[in-house]
Parts: C-alpha cells; structure tokens; sequence
C-alpha cells in the first residue's frame, strides 16, 4: 500500500512471545532513534504471540504516540509480519529488527549514516553468535553458503533481517506478492547500492526462540525454491546419469545371461539394490518437483500474506 512520507525512520518490530523483552527493547530503541530524529515511529507486529505481549505493546502506545501496532488474527509467521509492517510504513528510512534484543539497537545509528551517505541497504553481518548451538550455527553457515552458491545474484551470508533500507526499497518489496516470503533473498534481488556493518551477535535477552528446526527447514526451502532452480537442474542431471548406469546395466545383464549363464541366478542382490536406489531418485525428484508446484500453487490462490485483527495506524 502507498503511504505517504512524512517521517524520517520507520521501525519495525515483528514480535512472537517477547514478553521479558519489549521493554527493555523499546527503552534502547527510543534513545537510539530519538537520538538520530525526532521524526520517527516504531511499528510493532504482534504475531499472535499467546503471552502478554500484545497487552506490553499497547501500553507503550498509550505511553507513546510514535508507537504503532498491528495484531495480526493469528500467527503468519516472521517473514509475513515483517512484510505486514512494510506495508504500513511511512519512514524515508524503514528498519527491521527482531524482538530478542540478540541484534543491538545502538547499531541503527552507524547504519543510518551510511544510508545517508548514498546506500540504499545496510545490513548487519554477523561476526559471531553468542547463545546458539552448535548445529543451529553450522546449518545455519552450510545453508547460507549453499544458497550464494545456487543463485544467479549475491545473497549475503551470515545475516539476518536486521537492517535499514530507503524507501525505494521498501516500496519494492510491497510490488513483490509471492507468498512463501524470504525477504533477506528478495532484497538482494532488487539490488541499489547495498553495503554491510559488521557485529558480535548476542544471545537472547530473555524467552525462547520461535524458529523451531521445522521452522528452520521451510525458511531453507522457501530460500532455495524462490531463487533457484539449481534443484529442477539436479533433477535433470541425476536423471540423465541414472539412465546411463540403467543402461550399462542392461549391457552387463545380457552379459551374464549369455556368457556367464553360472552367476545369471545370483543377481538377486544387485537387482534390489538398483530398485531401491531408482526408487529413492524418484522420490526425490517428485519431492523437489512438488516443493516448487506447491509454492506456485500458493501463489496463485493469490490469498493475503495476513490478516489484522486490531492496530492503531493511521489513516
């Protein structure tokens, strides 16, 4: 949706059960961007959080009339509450930060000059991340390595959403409708003059992540299905090499039968294995083959990314 500019920063704030960390998020937040501007407004995206969080919210706004909020009707997921935000800002510069205070506020600052100094994306790249498993950061390192690798454009790695973009951008992404969101990745895509601040990541202020591996997995698929099809090219290509060992298969088979008639009655053996392993090719083809039917088929239903419930926008 349009908006009209009338304010230099746009917050936004996804929030998921961040009961322990909205106040202390919202008091660095105010030093920090009151410190850049007066002209500025924080949008917290309430994504059906079952804790007290929605309640912390509107009693900032009560407090403060630069807090806006938007509660979702139920739980969209991260990438289509930062995307409800998006739609709603007015800011010439639109930040977005999580809600566990694990990406510091006071970074805003250094990243708004160099937006100011001609950027148009400033991201926050992580030297380090403190608090998390060693699995999550070692999934977390193969995929975004995988991914650079697998598209056609740069997709920085070792980042999150944290960042600031203009406007232009912003407005960009509103133009961009397809469902299963990875904004880091469509960011990327839209390109403008894109530059990173370096950061010791820390771990979370207070509660429990909301990224469950699941939540993991269909993040990773949603990446990979929206900005590659090195997947459909692998398909391909297995297939081609599958067909070829099926063929030398043949030949040797007929070569048993023929000339070395003693072992014919002993391939039982090679047989099931080549069944199974022809089996499992196949199912991961029409598995791979099907993530991609099923994201187009998301996107032609052409349903909203959410709904909201309440908010105190303004018109």
């Amino acid at each position: 949706m349009d908006t009209q500019i009338i304010i230099d920063i746009s917050v936004i704030v996804p929030i998921y059960n961040e009961e322990g960390n909205l106040l202390p998020l919202y008091e660095r937040l105010k030093k920090v961007i009151s410190d850049i501007t007066p002209s500025h407004e924080f949008i917290f995206v309430n994504d059906g959080s079952s804790d007290r969080s929605m309640e912390i919210i509107k009693s900032l706004a009560e407090a403060d009339a630069k807090v806006r909020y938007i509660n979702l009707s139920r739980n969209f997921g991260h990438q289509n509450a930062v995307s409800a935000g998006i739609d709603y800002t007015k800011g010439e510069a639109v930040v977005i930060i999580d809600g566990d205070l694990q990406d510091p506020p006071e970074l805003i600052a250094p990243m708004y000059e160099k937006l100011q100094r001609g950027y148009e994306v400033v991201y926050a790249k992580r030297k380090s991340r403190e608090g998390e498993s060693f699995m999550k950061k070692f999934t977390a390192k193969i995929f975004y390595r995988l991914l650079a690798r697998m598209t056609s454009f740069s997709i920085p790695v070792d980042t999150g959403d944290f960042r600031i973009i203009h406007r232009k951008v912003a407005e960009a992404l509103r133009r961009m409708p397809e469902t299963n969101k990875f904004l880091r990745g469509q960011i990327a895509w839209i390109g403008y003059k894109q530059t990173f601040i370096e950061y010791e990541r820390a771990k979370r202020h207070a509660g429990k992540t909301g990224y469950t591996y699941k939540k993991m997995i269909s993040f990773a698929l949603n990446g990979i299905t929206g900005f590659s099809n090195v997947p459909i090219k692998f398909v391909t290509l297995t297939g081609f090499f599958v067909s070829g060992v099926a063929f030398f298969m043949i030949l040797y088979s007929f070569y048993v039968r023929y000339y070395d008639p003693i072992n014919y009655e002993r391939g039982w053996a090679s047989l099931m294995t080549g069944i199974m392993f022809l089996g499992g090719v196949q199912l991961i083809s029409i598995g791979i083959l099907g993530e991609y039917i099923s994201r187009i088929n998301n996107d032609v239903r052409k349903r909203p990314l959410y709904f909201i419930q309440e908010h105190n926008l303004e018109d």
